[in-house]
């Protein structure tokens, strides 16, 4: 949310946060939201073209999807937040020129429950 800097005056959010917190209004129900219901959601002082203008720009990147049936104008995301970050974590690996090397940075950067979670995921086998 935009926060208040010196002598008064509100604090940009950039696009790449204004985007997380439309995603986030939209992971924090199962139906799809209308703008203005995103807006009421988000608050901030956002204008209403403001988050539609985010919506367009999600959906030109596939991470929301209109509403096709029932609600005109209502969007819905097109992958829940796991997946997203998951993608983000793979297209990471994919741009650096040793994965194998980050993805022992990343493990060694691991909290010890999330260290534990991965132990049993792999010995599962079905990763």
């Amino acid at each position: 949310m935009a926060g208040t800097g010196s002598r008064g005056r509100v604090e940009r959010r950039s696009a790449g946060e204004l985007e997380s917190e439309v995603l986030a209004a939209l992971w924090a129900t199962d139906r799809p939201l209308t703008p203005a219901e995103i807006q009421a959601g988000i608050g901030g002082g956002l204008a209403y073209n403001t988050v539609h203008t985010i919506l367009k720009r999600l959906y030109d990147k596939g991470l929301v999807l209109r509403d096709a049936d029932g609600r005109r104008g209502a969007y819905r995301p097109a992958k829940n937040a796991a997946q997203l970050t998951a993608e983000a974590m793979h297209q990471a690996l994919d741009r650096g020129p040793d994965p194998i090397a980050a993805l022992q940075q990343f493990v060694t950067g691991l909290s010890r429950e999330e260290e534990q979670a991965l132990r049993a995921l792999l010995a599962e086998g079905d990763v």
